[in-house]
């Protein structure tokens, strides 16, 4: 508003400028030109006809070159001024009357999320409450980025999140919890706002400094979550090491049936069969519910793929069954020495990577552009001979941490040049800079975006016993519904829906060992289903209409 006042006073002196400018030129010309003296005032009044194109009286025409060049000018200049004028006035009247104004309070909710600040790292959380129906609410400082998401229908109130007023008006009392994805040097604020406002309501944090947990935990937040440093331990864990095994701590289904992922390594009894060849479950008693295959998840795996080396192997199964396969995934010959492995970037990141390699034998290069306690080479891991001086074309492994997609994948266009059997993991910022990276040579990439939608989702739904695997798989636990009185074989549920029965709970026990043509689901039964987003819904549209 003050910008707009300013730009009308602009306007209105210089039209007083021009104005006094003509008219004394105008005045001069009729007198010595023309050879007719007139008063000023006369003059003024013919500089305003020429302004608002109304005519020009009893002066027209004129005899002279100078004053008929003077007056087109004059005109030229009238034009400008009106064309300016509807720039300045009615232009921002016209935008004012037309403009979309942000809400400043929710509808009537209750159970819902209250997510205070909209980022890249909150875009998954919110997608998989989309894809749930759970209500939410975004509350958006930014008025212009309140407008936006209000125009694309995302439910959003626009306010401070640190304010009182704004956290009532987003129904925070009858939330089921709230986000705090604010930067850090707010959280603690908005958290102590919250507890204000709802004290019983769960409140979550999401931090970039992990050294600032112990603040907002004091401030009244539940929970405290780091995503870059989860994201980095996930990583590390990527690394195969001449001490520790490639498999992943699963998620628990019963008391002794868990999911995990396995990663068949060079030298594998599995390497070279097909699926129908190994004969896993027969083998090893676990159920095999999807694969990895080169960048693609499969899911069901067509018995006829190949596994090759580096495969990935997402199974359900008793802690000896699982045993049982890790050994035959792993290589028949395993090397003593300490393995080679350069960490490229040490943000928080790359210092939980590293963390989480340095309690094995492992042997560590860490490469960052800025020289700091923990940093062995100094340089650009996107420069050839920088990675050569920190050992790439000896090393085994390479950890990308860096904080860029497009350095991350030009770093790791030149690993895989400087060494073709180098194991590459890469952290993603953005899920959708995933497939480039696969592309230009990684082995395996994690996006932080999805670390953190599964870390939020699983931490605000934890009651609802859904748990959310990193690679996008979920394990739901579901009514039988309208399985009751079925077999799988009769359901076809993994033909149908694409998801794998895991177990059954019932009457307080759970089931593992179902088979597929005898076992019959009972009313009452709980049925333990792993599958992608999109399996999942097929399999709750299919049998809980």
């Amino acid at each position: 508003m003050v910008w707009r006042n300013r730009r009308a006073a602009y306007y209105f002196a210089a039209v007083l400028l021009v104005t006094v400018a003509f008219t004394l030129t105008y005045n001069a010309g009729m007198r010595v030109w023309e050879g007719r003296p007139q008063p000023l005032y006369r003059s003024v009044e013919v500089v305003f006809q020429t302004f608002t194109t109304t005519g020009y009286g009893e002066d027209a025409p004129w005899a002279t070159p100078q004053m008929n060049v003077l007056v087109v000018v004059m005109q030229l200049t009238g034009i400008g001024l009106i064309l300016t004028a509807v720039d300045v006035f009615a232009v921002p009247w016209i935008r004012d009357a037309l403009a979309v104004e942000p809400p400043t309070a929710a509808p009537d909710l209750a159970n819902h999320v209250v997510v205070c600040g909209y980022t890249s790292l909150g875009e998954t959380f919110l997608e998989e409450l989309r894809s749930r129906s759970h209500d939410y609410v975004i509350v958006e400082p930014d008025r212009e980025a309140a407008v936006e998401l209000h125009r694309e229908e995302v439910p959003v109130v626009h306010g401070d999140p640190e304010s009182r007023e704004t956290l009532e008006n987003a129904g925070l009392a009858d939330a089921r919890a709230v986000l705090v994805d604010a930067p850090d040097d707010i959280s603690a604020s908005v958290v102590l706002t919250a507890r204000e406002v709802a004290p019983d309501v769960d409140v979550v944090t999401l931090i970039e400094d992990a050294d600032l947990a112990q603040y907002h935990r004091i401030a009244g937040a539940d929970d405290v979550l780091s995503p870059r440093q989860l994201l980095g331990r996930s990583l590390a864990a990527q690394v195969p090491t001449a001490v520790s095994t490639n498999v992943e701590e699963g998620v628990v289904i019963g008391e002794d049936f868990e999911l995990v992922e396995v990663a068949v390594r060079e030298g594998s009894d599995l390497a070279g069969q097909s699926f129908r060849e190994a004969r896993i479950r027969d083998r090893f008693g676990v159920t095999v519910i999807g694969a990895w295959v080169d960048t693609d998840f499969r899911m069901p795996v067509d018995p006829g793929t190949i596994i090759r080396t580096g495969t990935r192997l997402l199974v359900a199964g008793s802690e000896a069954e699982l045993d049982e396969l890790r050994n035959a995934t792993a290589a028949s010959v395993r090397p003593l020495a300490p393995q080679h492995v350069v960490i490229a970037g040490l943000g928080q990141t790359g210092v939980a990577a590293r963390e989480a390699l340095a309690d094995t034998n492992t042997r560590l290069t860490v490469l960052d552009r800025e020289d700091a306690e923990g940093v062995d080479v100094v340089g650009d891991a996107r420069e050839p001979d920088q990675l050569d001086a920190a050992g790439i074309g000896e090393a085994q492994a390479f950890v990308l941490t860096l904080g860029d997609d497009t350095s991350t994948v030009f770093a790791t266009l030149v690993a895989r040049d400087r060494n073709p059997d180098l194991d590459i993991v890469a952290r993603a910022d953005a899920e959708a800079d995933e497939p480039k990276l696969y592309r230009a040579g990684a082995d395996y990439v994690q996006s932080l975006a999805t670390v953190s939608g599964r870390m939020m989702l699983s931490t605000v739904f934890e009651d609802e016993e859904v748990l959310g695997y990193h690679q996008r798989i979920e394990v739901v636990q579901l009514p039988a519904g309208d399985l009751d009185g079925r077999t799988l074989a009769d359901a076809a549920v993994r033909e149908a829906t694409g998801c794998t029965v895991l177990a059954v709970k019932r009457e307080g026990d759970t089931v593992t060992d179902i088979d597929p043509q005898e076992f019959v689901f009972e009313p009452t039964d709980e049925v333990v289903v792993a599958g992608t987003d999109a399996s999942v819904e097929r399999f709750e549209a299919r049998f809980h209409d």
